[in-house]
Parts: structure tokens; sequence; C-alpha cells
């Protein structure tokens, strides 16, 4: 089952879902321009959103633009809150080293995906309950081993 929210919208151009069942709605440039090799920049969408109390947006990378052009989001996912009222901008990098990217007008550069969203209530202990993974941190779960717990 899937779960609809109404979000109240102005925009240059309407987020689009490119096939039934997808999670995420595709975001379009608002403005041209290049990004050089290793280059960032903050690109408009035109959009702004008024998420229901309880939802968050996450602005995600293009699957095919990250893949095939190395185009991502500096801040992936980036975080829309429920009272942000402004503009939809996003943090574009180009991680591929040698050639420029060129991003028109109308361009699809990123999907949006409307999620519900709880709200923690931070509880303070003196001690945490143990846990089977306990203190590890990055890595702790072992690199290039297989499933088995072989290393490679």
């Amino acid at each position: 089952m899937t779960d609809s929210v109404d979000v109240l919208i102005t925009a240059d151009r309407l987020p689009t879902y490119a096939h039934p069942g997808d999670a995420g709605a595709d975001l379009h440039a608002s403005e041209s321009l290049v990004l050089e090799p290793g280059e960032r920049a903050t690109v408009g969408t035109g959009v702004s959103i008024a998420l229901p109390d309880g939802y968050v947006a996450f602005v995600v990378p293009r699957s095919g633009l990250a893949f095939k052009r190395g185009i991502t989001i500096v801040n992936a996912p980036g975080t829309v809150d429920a009272g942000y009222r402004g503009e939809i901008k996003v943090a574009l990098l180009n991680t591929d080293a040698r050639e420029p990217y060129r991003i028109e007008a109308g361009d699809r550069i990123a999907q949006v995906v409307v999620m519900p969203v709880s709200r923690a209530r931070f509880v303070e202990v003196e001690r945490l309950p143990g846990s089977h993974r306990g203190e590890g941190g990055f890595g702790s779960t072992g690199f290039g081993e297989h499933k088995s717990g072989v290393n490679a």
C-alpha cells in the first residue's frame, strides 16, 4: 500500500515521478551552468514546498547522473524540514576528473523523496544497555570479509 500526502508547492516546474511506484520525484534545474571537473555549485530548482508536520523531504542524487557523468550531491541526502519554506536548491558536485558537465534549465538534476518521520525523545541514562555489536565503530564488522567471516 502506498500512502499519499498533500504537499503544498510553488514551482517553475512541478517535480514528476518517472514511473508508477517510484520513490523519488525528479527535480529540474531552474538555471543553466557548467560544472568543471571537481567543481561544486548550488543549483536552483524553482521549487518551494510546505510539508505537513511529521514529514521530511530528502533530496538525493539521480543514479544515472552519478554513474554515467559523476554528478552527485555534496550533502546527500539533503534534508528539507517541514518548517522550511525557501527554494529547494541542490549542491551538485562534478566528481569526474576530466570532463566538465553542462546543466541546462529544465534538466533533471536530483530527486526528492517525501517520507513520514518520527521525532525522538532523547532519554538521558547513566549507561546504555549492551548489544551484540557493542562500541565497535567504523569498519568494526570487517573489511574485505566474506559473509562466512573468511578474509578475502
